[in-house]
């Protein structure tokens, strides 16, 4: 696995090293080892799936501590644009965003550690978007933050996207207190 840096510390984008043949593919989707060696040791205690069909957005979602998460994201199949968003208070890129596309073909993932809103919007129909999480979900700390702010400069690669109501009820970055 290759692990690069983005420009807000903490997150990785991972490549896995991707074997094929005329079979089709094998690849690690997570080793223990190799991780450790990034300087990453998560606890991973569940896994979710979600399909979803072209232009659904779900997101900017976080649990506050003492349940927050960890992610590893990837796609199974279709293609997302992944996004974060720093909300921890006293990180240098506190409120500054990263978006990547995630697909079934490039299979690269991403380390979203504990601080960090996370969303996505599905870019092909019957996307199988998959993530594990280093705490269980608890919704009683559930929140969020409103997907289209300004503040996070954002560019969505879709106008048109079906939210849930949840979603749709965020507030913005600037009544934003961050618990972390």
């Amino acid at each position: 696995m290759e692990f690069t840096t983005i420009d807000i510390e903490g997150p990785l984008v991972i490549q896995p090293k991707v074997f094929g043949d005329h079979r089709g593919y094998f690849f690690e989707s997570y080793s223990d080892r190799d991780f450790a060696k990034a300087g990453i040791n998560p606890n991973f205690v569940q896994d979710n799936q979600s399909l979803s069909n072209k232009g659904v957005l779900r997101g900017l979602h976080f649990q506050k501590p003492p349940f927050e998460q960890g992610k590893l994201v990837r796609v199974i199949t279709g293609a997302v644009q992944d996004v974060i968003v720093d909300i921890r208070k006293n990180s240098p890129t506190y409120g500054n965003s990263f978006s990547i596309e995630l697909t079934e073909e490039n299979k690269t993932m991403l380390w979203i550690p504990p601080g960090f809103a996370h969303g996505f919007c599905t870019l092909e129909d019957n996307t199988i978007f998959s993530y594990k999480c280093t705490e269980l979900y608890h919704p009683e700390v559930e929140d969020g933050l409103f997907y289209m702010d300004d503040a996070f400069d954002i560019s969505w690669r879709l106008d048109n996207v079906q939210l849930s109501e949840k979603d749709k009820h965020y507030p913005p970055f600037t009544s934003f207190n961050s618990p972390f």
